[in-house]
């Protein structure tokens, strides 16, 4: 469960998220260029689709993320592209929530973009193969970064939520896993056909 849903969070903690993601978007915001908006908008779309399908898992849920594949592809826009995704899924479909959505906005961006943007000179040198590795990486710890600030959101907000918060962190396991595994395939892929889409020299 990447999206907390409305009501859980408290007031402090949802107001704390509401300003750090407001800042996060206004300092990605003048990062992004013209020329970059129709791929920001196919990543937007690809986590808005890919994050609706849920796969239960013990007394939770899990979904794919994939904010270490966004932040490798599209970097800090990953954060705007996010906020969308989430907007759109709370407007049709009710899945997280309108009050949460500043904290679920910096969960699941935040550490897909700054996990990438520290990748970064990393990504753009060495063999494809290389590249697909370094996404696996940035891919899997980005879903755990996203367990531990859902964790430490829940908790902050009600202590009643520890346990149960620290059961669901070890349903990011297999999610990570999954993850490192896409990410690492799609950019040894990318790295190969399209490696400007990484930052790399054709």
């Amino acid at each position: 469960m990447a999206h907390i849903p409305d009501g859980l969070l408290s007031l402090p903690v949802t107001l704390a998220g509401g300003v750090l993601a407001a800042a996060a978007l206004a300092a990605t915001a003048r990062r992004l260029h013209e020329d970059e908006l129709p791929r920001v908008a196919v990543m937007a779309a690809v986590f808005f689709v890919a994050s609706l399908v849920s796969v239960p898992m013990g007394p939770t849920s899990i979904h794919l993320i994939l904010s270490g594949l966004m932040g490798v592809i599209i970097g800090w826009a990953t954060v705007p592209a996010v906020f969308v995704g989430l907007v759109l899924q709370a407007a049709f479909f009710g899945f997280g929530g309108f009050v949460a959505l500043g904290v679920n906005t910096v969960n699941i961006a935040m550490p897909g973009a700054v996990l990438a943007a520290l990748a970064a000179p990393l990504l753009r040198r060495g063999t494809p193969l290389r590249a697909g590795l370094v996404a696996a990486a940035v891919g899997a710890l980005s879903v755990a970064a996203t367990g531990l600030l859902v964790m430490a959101a829940l908790w902050a907000s009600d202590q009643a939520y520890a346990l149960s918060a620290s059961v669901m962190l070890l349903s990011y396991v297999p999610l990570a896993l999954a993850e490192a595994v896409l990410s690492g395939v799609a950019v040894t892929f990318l790295a190969r056909v399209k490696p400007e889409l990484l930052g790399r020299k054709p």
